[in-house]
């Protein structure tokens, strides 16, 4: 692929290393010029030299700030004009994840620094070189989005976004936004369970290094600014409850819902819409409304933490102690509040600390506007008025509805002359432009 010189920051890291030697041994090349914040100081970096070598290969190993002008200037300086550069990877990246809120300018910097500042001064240093290829390491937080991770959210799409304007006017820039890899890495080694769990319910399958390594050799050859190299369970998405994330749907076929089970993936489930939700629990005695949500919520708790059954949420364990932390907090959040339809607060697994607790919260906030006698009764009242096309197109049933519907109105006490006094009250009260909708309807037009 490269048959010269290829810069590879970040070369020190897992990825880096990955690539790096799958350039040796893959795509031919001899010379590499490799980059990281430590260099020849960073922990596994002589091993990696060391293989490289003993592949053919000729490495030079620098600490260098990639984002540092002149640091990365002096470097370049370095690269003999019997091997120019040829080619530029960017794999560096730094993570410093946390809630919106916890954000401050540092930690911004920090993760944009490596990515974003970066990424702009290798291209102005190397865009009169006549570079073959520069490829950008993204990730799929800039496209989909990452819970907690907003700032290193944004610098992907910026890698992304700036990949297009490269391209648009010519230059071979090319980013590529990963999915998960499955080997451990600086960055994603503190992932838990909880994390790896929530990736797998959003579709995301971490992938091995040799996959890795081929789905960059197939990113290359695609022929775009951004591609996502990446493993979907499109399967997995296709059968879960609840809508496909938009950005998916062309790639997933869904499959007809199965009967809930009574695990963590089913018990309790509330409806897919909030308008369900209310309609369910005005359909249950005032009893157990209370225990339905309280199911509900254990549900949930069990899906946001991975658990395999309801059974492991003890009711009245604190969630805290189960294992919940700032990200799948605010998780636990949206769920809940995507189930009900409810902006709930920010603070509601601190505020509510408890499965019981949150079930009686909801209960609370819900059962006033779900619970009252119109909110049971109008729903059917819409569905009436929705069915009544097809009662006006037969004679006999338009007649029998309008009689059952008089004796409604007196039993209402809006007899005939109720009715009359009503509806003149209402035409006394209509603007000019609800007059003029009323005749327009009733002639059809």
């Amino acid at each position: 692929m490269y048959k010269i010189q290829v810069l590879v920051t970040g070369a020190t890291g897992t990825i880096g290393g990955v690539i790096a030697r799958h350039l040796v041994a893959e795509g031919g090349v001899r010379h590499l010029l490799l980059t990281s914040r430590r260099g020849p100081d960073a922990e596994g970096a002589a091993a990696l030299r060391a293989e490289l070598e003993e592949s053919g290969a000729q490495v030079t190993l620098a600490a260098c700030d990639a984002a540092d002008r002149e640091a990365l200037a002096a470097l370049l300086a370095t690269v003999p004009a019997a091997h120019p550069l040829t080619a530029v990877v960017h794999t560096a990246g730094v993570l410093d994840d946390g809630v919106v809120s916890a954000l401050t300018p540092e930690r911004i910097d920090r993760v944009l620094r490596p990515k974003v500042d970066a990424a702009l001064t290798l291209h102005e240093l190397t865009r009169d070189l006549g570079l073959s290829a520069f490829v950008l390491f993204s990730s799929i937080a800039g496209t989909f989005g990452g819970m907690g991770q907003g700032n290193y959210a944004a610098a992907n799409a910026f890698l992304d976004a700036f990949a297009q304007h490269c391209r648009a006017q010519g230059r071979p820039v090319q980013s590529h936004a990963w999915g998960l890899w499955a080997q451990r890495s600086e960055m994603t080694g503190k992932l838990e369970g909880a994390d790896l769990n929530r990736l797998a319910r959003g579709g995301i399958v971490p992938f091995s290094s040799e996959d890795g390594a081929r789905l960059f050799d197939a990113a290359r050859a695609v022929e775009a600014a951004v591609v996502l190299p990446m493993r979907l369970d499109t399967a997995g998405l296709g059968a879960r409850s609840g809508d496909v994330p938009a950005l998916l749907r062309g790639l997933v076929r869904a499959t007809p819902a199965r009967p809930a089970r009574r695990t963590a993936a089913g018990a309790g489930a509330a409806p897919a819409r909030p308008e369900g939700l209310k309609q369910h629990l005005t359909s249950l005695p005032e009893a157990e409304r209370g225990r339905f949500l309280l199911d509900l919520v254990r549900t949930t708790v069990a899906g946001v933490l991975g658990f395999e059954s309801v059974a492991a949420v003890d009711a009245e364990r604190g969630l805290l102690d189960l294992g919940f932390d700032s990200l799948t907090a605010v998780e636990l959040r949206n769920q809940l509040g995507k189930a009900t339809g409810r902006r709930l607060p920010v603070t509601l697994l601190f505020d509510y600390p408890t499965s019981t607790a949150i079930a009686a919260y909801l209960e609370a906030e819900i059962a006033p506007e779900t619970f009252t006698a119109a909110s049971v009764t109008f729903p059917e009242l819409d569905a009436l008025e929705s069915n009544l096309a097809k009662v006006a197109a037969d004679d006999e049933a338009r007649t029998t509805l309008a009689s059952r519907l008089q004796d409604l109105l007196v039993r209402l006490g809006q007899g005939p002359e109720e009715a009359e006094d009503a509806v003149a009250g209402r035409i006394d009260a209509a603007s000019d432009d609800e007059i003029f909708d009323f005749i327009e309807n009733e002639l059809g037009l």
